[in-house]
């Protein structure tokens, strides 16, 4: 039975991203450590729950229509389960090929194995938090007997050896990794270490040569990466293509063909040169590197699917090269501690705002200062992370369910999902050390619910987002909140405004949780119709971007719900430029605005010359009767 045509080329929104593995030079023996292959494959997480099971890259990019045989026999497997493995193709000899299975659709007789060596989830409840022995016997008892899930054995502290079978074997190399260690998702850890005996890394494809002689389709691919932050020239590889891999990599590069070169640096290159966009990554074997960073011998190995560009870059796959030695203390980790709570923070050099080269550690810093002012809007509050791990380039992912696994010093609460049908573990930020953790899984923007855990049904505030369209002017949003303003004002409410940190403006008007999110959601209704009726000409109450047009403003009313978040005051947002969700005066609140003035750059100055605006949404809240009256409703 094949997967559903939805499958084919699915991303999905919210999923795991599995724990990595960082570099290690040379294999080692020690009593607390297991040793595993490391195969040659795609990294997969299986969410195992019947006919809803999942099985994706480490990007969420479905591979159920990929990988079919794989997705139907996961769902044979009685209990909801989540597992972490990789597929693999194997040969006629049974050793791993890479190339086969980048195109296992035209190759049927390879093997095709997924290989669990991990298991986060047991039927809702995770395990993540048990030693990883633990976890692998768990997991041996869980999967049932196939030819196609196979549980991946390891052996006991005698790394040396086995990395001597690795290298006999000709396979990739070995991970080595903390008997008693926990998973942590989305985290590169000391933990899991890679030894690799072979020279691998991932390279984006920028563009290709003219064929020579007797080939066709193309000569060499010109083979790129981001370094800091800039789009870096790494050499170029004409080796390890047969006819159909030439034909099928020319086809795939036609789309993506541009007039000029990604790299703003001129390539020392002879010979016409076809440029594409750096979208295309791909596995390369080679040599080594020269101290110009280029590489040498370099063979190409297959296409990536399950890995996007952005990712590629030296900080992330911790590539050594005589002028940038690997240390185990790098500057990319360090550890803070914070009123005793040891926090961990990971590769802070990686760039996030690649434009202005504003990196992880420069948004950590920001929400270490701002904490003094932010902590009041995040305290006591469900978080629904957005983690954007990869930067302002990478679409991101909404995990709410973050709690299970977050140190026992942050602070959460459950609560039942109706959507999710599931019982959700939020975090709750009510210190420092939890903000600087939630920033280092890459919570570049902060979504608190609008009520505290203390009264969880009712919010603090009321809040109507003007959200404009493409065709809407900025000088329309002001116009759309100062109207609004203008309603509060009749009512007797008083309303506050912060730019949203992206193109619209957020007003709010403080509740005092003495309403339920119904009544307040009631109430924003009737002011949003009130506002929509005297700018009917370019404001909508219409959700849906293709009913209300390209030209319409929507004043949503709907934020006021259970569960809905916007960014809160002070919060950064994953944009160009780093802007920063800002509170305004209203004075300031007219033509001529940019919410790209209230950046990472200057918030602290404005905050420490103006104080925080933003203070009385907290406070007494609104009679909302009397406000009904005053507005004859």
């Amino acid at each position: 039975m094949a997967p559903a045509d939805a499958e084919v080329d699915r991303k999905y929104k919210e999923f795991i991203v599995p724990m990595m593995a960082k570099l290690h030079d040379k294999p080692f023996n020690d009593p607390k450590w297991i040793f595993e292959i490391k195969w040659d494959g795609y990294r997969a997480v299986a969410d195992v729950a019947g006919k809803d099971t999942k099985l994706y890259s480490r990007n969420g990019l479905s591979f159920a229509a990929k990988y079919p045989d794989v997705f139907n026999e996961l769902k044979k497997i009685k209990k909801k389960v989540v597992l972490d493995g990789e597929i693999v193709a194997l040969d006629e000899k049974g050793m791993p090929n890479f190339q086969l299975l980048q195109q296992y659709g035209d190759h049927p007789e390879a093997e095709l194995v997924y290989y669990v060596f991990d298991v986060l989830y047991v039927n809702g409840k995770t395990v993540e938090n048990k030693p990883l022995l633990a976890r692998k016997q768990l997991l041996r008892e869980l999967l049932p007997p196939s030819n196609i899930i196979k549980y991946c054995d390891h052996i006991e502290g005698q790394g040396k050896a086995f990395f001597k079978l690795m290298k006999k074997q000709e396979l990739e190399g070995m991970i080595a990794k903390r008997a008693d260690s926990v998973y942590r998702e989305n985290y590169r850890s000391d933990d899991w270490l890679k030894v690799k005996q072979v020279q691998t890394l991932e390279a984006i494809i920028a563009g290709y040569t003219e064929p020579r002689n007797s080939r066709k389709h193309f000569g060499a691919l010109v083979l790129g990466m981001y370094k800091k932050g800039k789009f870096t020239y790494i050499g170029h590889t004409g080796t390890g293509f047969d006819d159909k891999t030439l034909r099928y990599l020319y086809e795939k590069m036609q789309a993506l063909v541009v007039s000029q070169s990604p790299f703003k640096e001129k390539v020392p290159l002879n010979g016409k040169v076809t440029w594409l966009e750096p979208e295309l990554v791909c596995n390369i074997k080679y040599g080594e590197e020269t101290q110009a960073g280029i590489l040498r011998q370099p063979v190409f190995m297959g296409l990536r699917v399950d890995k996007e560009a952005t990712e590629i870059s030296r900080e992330k796959q911790n590539i050594e090269s005589k002028k940038d030695v690997h240390t185990e203390n790098s500057d990319m980790d360090k550890t803070k501690t914070v009123n005793g709570n040891k926090v961990a923070l990971t590769h802070i050099d990686k760039v996030y705002w690649p434009e202005e080269g504003y990196t992880k550690g420069d948004m950590i810093e920001y929400y270490n200062k701002v904490y003094k002012y932010i902590g009041k809007y995040l305290k006591d509050r469900p978080e629904s992370l957005r983690r954007t791990p990869n930067g302002i380039t990478d679409e991101g992912f909404f995990h709410k369910d973050a709690g299970d696994a977050a140190p026992d010093w942050v602070d959460t609460y459950k609560m039942w999902s109706e959507s999710a049908n599931k019982e959700i573990n939020y975090i709750v930020c009510n210190n420092k050390a939890t903000l600087l953790y939630m920033a280092n899984l890459g919570c570049i923007e902060l979504n608190p619910w609008n009520s505290r855990v203390e009264s969880v049904d009712n919010p603090d505030y009321l809040v109507i987002d003007i959200d404009p369209s493409e065709k809407n002017t900025f000088d329309q949003v002001v116009d759309t909140a100062l109207m609004v303003k203008e309603i509060f004002d009749k009512c007797g409410c008083p309303a506050f405004c912060k730019t949203s940190g992206a193109t619209g403006l957020h007003v709010y008007v403080p509740l005092g949780a003495k309403y339920s999110y119904e009544q307040a959601r009631d109430f924003a209704n009737t002011i949003a119709m009130v506002a929509q009726e005297q700018l009917a000409d370019f404001t909508s109450l219409e959700r849906s971007l293709s009913k209300r047009g390209k030209d319409k403003i929507y004043i949503d009313y709907l934020q006021n719900r259970p569960g809905q978040t916007l960014s809160c005051a002070y919060s950064l947002r994953p944009k160009p430029h780093a802007p920063v969700s800002t509170p305004l005066e209203w004075k300031e609140v007219k033509h001529g605005l940019k919410p790209s003035d209230f950046n990472i750059k200057n918030t602290m100055e404005r905050l420490e010359k103006k104080g925080d605006l933003f203070t009385p949404v907290l406070g007494r809240g609104i009679d909302m009767m009397k406000a009904l009256k005053k507005l004859g409703a």
